[in-house]
C-alpha cells in the first residue's frame, strides 16, 4: 500500500507536470523502483542513526523530505527541473551549494525559491511571506559565492534549474533546522494535530493540508494579553484584527482559495469542519498586538462520506460542511 506521502508527492509531481503542459497521467511505481517515493528501508535508518550522510543522485523532477548530500549531473539537456524540500512542521530547510558547474553566459540557471511555486501559485502566498517575492529566489548565477548557503522561512523550499551541457551539474547538502514558532506549514501527512503560536508578530500564518480532510479546532485564544482575553465584536470578524479563516480550493495559493468560515472569538471546547477540497488551509491573521494560539487536528475525509454528499468528483466540486 502506498503510504499518504506518496500520495503528496504524486500530487505535486503530476501538478508540475501539467503546468508545463508535457502530461496528462503519471504511474506511481513501485517505492523500490521510484526513489521520489523512497520509504526508508531499516538499513537506511541503521546507517542515519549512525551519523552517516545519505546521499544520492537527483532527478530532473524530483522531491525530498530527508537530510543529505544530493547531485545532479546532466546526460541530456535539462530544461524544465525543480526539486522540492519537505519537512516536519517545526523544521527549517538549509539548502548549501557543495559544487556547481553550469554556464550561466549559455543560459543554464539554478535558483532556489523559499517556499513552492506551481502553475504560477505560490505557498507561502505574497500576503503571507515575510519577503517581497522578488527576494525570495536566490539565482546561483547573479550571487555565486557571495551566498552559497540559503535557508528557507518554513518547512518547504524549493530550486529549480536549467542545463544544457550533458555532464554539467551540482552537489548540495540539505540540512533541517529547528523553527520555534512554525508560522506557514504544508503537511507531509493527510492526519494529525498542531499548535500554532503567533507572539505578539503582525504576520499571517497559513497551515496547508493538500487533502480533503475532516478539521476540528479544539482550542483558540485571540486576543491574549497580560492573562486576560479582550472582548471581541459581536458581528462577524470585519474590522478585528486577529482572528482564524478556514480556506479551501484546487491550488496552493491560500489568497486565491474560497473563503469557508471565520472565526473572531476565542473558545474552548470544539468546532469541526469538513472539507471537500484538493487543498484545505487554516489561516491566522495577527495584528501583532497580542498572543494568538489555535490547536486544531485534521484527518483525510471519508471518500464514501463525500459521495453521498453530492454527485460530482471530489475534483470538480469543492463543498463545505458543518
Amino acid at each position: 500500500m502506498p503510504s499518504a506521502f506518496q500520495f503528496q508527492c504524486h500530487f505535486v509531481l503530476i501538478f508540475l507536470a501539467a503546468s508545463k503542459g508535457e502530461t496528462r497521467y503519471l504511474e506511481v511505481k513501485d517505492a523500490s523502483e521510484d526513489e521520489p517515493f523512497l520509504l526508508l528501508s531499516e538499513d537506511l535508518k541503521r546507517e542515519l542513526s549512525a551519523g552517516q550522510i545519505y546521499r544520492r543522485s537527483l532527478r530532473c523532477i524530483d522531491m525530498l523530505s530527508i537530510e543529505g548530500q544530493f547531485t545532479f549531473t546532466a546526460d541530456q539537456p535539462q530544461l524544465h527541473c525543480a526539486t522540492f524540500f519537505i519537512g516536519e512542521p517545526e523544521e527549517l530547510i538549509t539548502i548549501d551549494y557543495n559544487f556547481v558547474n553550469i554556464n550561466c553566459q549559455g543560459g543554464d540557471f539554478l535558483k532556489v525559491f523559499d517556499g513552492w511555486i506551481l502553475k504560477g501559485e505560490k505557498f507561502p502566498s505574497s500576503l503571507d511571506h515575510p519577503l517581497p517575492t522578488s527576494q525570495r529566489y536566490v539565482d546561483f548565477c547573479e550571487s555565486g559565492d557571495i551566498q552559497r548557503s540559503i535557508r528557507s522561512s518554513q518547512n518547504v523550499a524549493m530550486i529549480f534549474f536549467r542545463i544544457h551541457q550533458p555532464g554539467n551539474g551540482f552537489t548540495i547538502t540539505v540540512k533541517k533546522n529547528t523553527n520555534l514558532f512554525p508560522c506557514n506549514v504544508i503537511s507531509q501527512t493527510p492526519s494529525g494535530r498542531f499548535t500554532m503560536v503567533i507572539p505578539h508578530q503582525h504576520r499571517n500564518c497559513s497551515f496547508s493540508i493538500i487533502y480533503p480532510v475532516v478539521i476540528k479546532i479544539s482550542d483558540l485564544i485571540l486576543g491574549h494579553l497580560n492573562g486576560l482575553f479582550l472582548k471581541k465584536q459581536s458581528a462577524g470578524c470585519a474590522g478585528v484584527g486577529d482572528f482564524i479563516e478556514l480556506l479551501g480550493g484546487t491550488g496552493l495559493d491560500p489568497s486565491k482559495m474560497f473563503p469557508l468560515a471565520d472565526l473572531c472569538h476565542s473558545f474552548h471546547g470544539s468546532a469541526q469542519m469538513k472539507i471537500g477540497c484538493d487543498n484545505t488551509v487554516l489561516r491566522m491573521v495577527s495584528s501583532g498586538k497580542h498572543i494568538n494560539r489555535v490547536t486544531f487536528e485534521y484527518h483525510q475525509l471519508d471518500l464514501q462520506e463525500t459521495e453521498n454528499r453530492k454527485e460530482n468528483s471530489i475534483e470538480e466540486f469543492c463543498f463545505p460542511g458543518i
